[in-house]
């Protein structure tokens, strides 16, 4: 699979969410397995781009490529420049935001808003798309099916964005009104698929191997993309991978490599967030990754009360050398995500 002149390891992304997929989740993400990551949105107001906030989300020192940034907004000529913005930032592929829920984006009719006024929203993408032609970069778009059980326009605006010159469309199956509450639909995104020529990725509620086999049959897409599920369990793109290729599962993962990897993402978001940001930060993750251990619960409230990045590391060390002491893997079925944690944006 391709964007554009970047080829792609493998048909399994990692989506992105608001203060999750930054810079060190996404390489986590990408070590475990994910074939594709795009960055937390950006925002295309000008007067916002020296924040500390932004500078974060537009860092991608060691990236691997192909670096792919989103970025939202609700007028054409300012999302045009925050494309060459960012394109200047080492952006290889620009994603628009329009399938945001939530609200605080919403009410500025920034993200999925964006659906319920489709001249607006083509405008926006034929500006971007002209912004970034000269570099040779790439245009893709995130949407969901409609603003509302009653407007649920995925398959006129895909038409429309096709046309305009984007290259790659990832559908989440829930119109804004849903927020995240009820079930995906995947028939919408299969119109979708039926409706244009460009890739077609589904995402919505992708939280096992077999449910990303099952979606990809329902909807004929060509990717899945995976948000929530991967919160705390980022292997799960590898068990992904290789079930699609063989119909088999692997193993769980061992809790020597978890702790590993979970030590090495601490180290890695603290040196971007820093000292105290960075451990109040990793709280979430950390959760994330023991909420169904033996013993997670207990840890968590434990965790909450460190303020030092150094006591908070050897406390997860701790944690999974007593862990390790009584199991070789992670127990099966142990990371199954299904808790709603915080305003999270897939």
């Amino acid at each position: 699979m391709h964007i554009g002149p970047y080829p792609l390891a493998n048909n399994v992304f990692v989506a992105p969410m608001a203060g999750v997929t930054d810079r060190p989740f996404r390489q986590l993400c990408r070590a475990f397995g994910a074939g594709y990551a795009v960055s937390e949105m950006v925002t295309s107001r000008r007067e916002l781009w020296n924040s500390l906030k932004t500078s974060r989300r537009a860092n991608h020192e060691g990236e691997p490529g192909p670096v792919a940034v989103q970025i939202a907004g609700t007028e054409a000529a300012m999302m045009a420049e925050a494309a060459a913005y960012n394109i200047e930032r080492g952006a290889q592929i620009i994603d628009i935001n329009m399938g945001c829920p939530a609200k605080k984006v919403c009410n500025k009719w920034a993200g999925s808003a964006l659906m319920q006024d489709e001249p607006l929203a083509l405008a926006i993408a034929q500006a971007v798309v002209r912004a970034c032609e000269p570099h040779g970069v790439p245009v893709t778009l995130k949407m969901r099916t409609g603003w509302s059980q009653s407007h649920r326009n995925a398959v006129a605006l895909a038409r429309a964005f096709e046309g305009a010159g984007v290259r790659m469309l990832t559908v989440h199956g829930r119109t804004r009104e849903q927020g995240y509450g009820g079930e995906a639909e995947y028939e919408m995104i299969a119109a979708v698929k039926d409706a244009v020529r460009i890739p077609v990725v589904a995402n919505g509620d992708i939280t096992s191997p077999e449910k990303a086999r099952a979606v990809l049959a329902a909807t004929g897409a060509d990717a899945v993309m995976v948000g929530r599920a991967a919160q705390g369990r980022p292997w799960i793109f590898r068990e992904i991978v290789h079930f699609l290729a063989t119909g088999a599962h692997l193993a769980p993962p061992l809790v020597a490599e978890v702790r590993r990897a979970l030590l090495a993402h601490l180290q890695d978001h603290y040196a971007l967030y820093g000292e105290f940001t960075g451990v109040r930060s990793a709280r979430k993750h950390i959760g994330w990754y023991v909420r169904s251990l033996p013993g997670g619960e207990a840890f968590r409230t434990e965790m909450n009360a460190i303020e030092d990045s150094a006591a908070q590391l050897l406390a997860v060390q701790r944690f999974f050398d007593a862990l390790a002491a009584r199991m070789d893997r992670l127990p099966a079925g142990a990371a199954a995500q299904e808790e709603r944690l915080g305003e999270v944006f897939e």
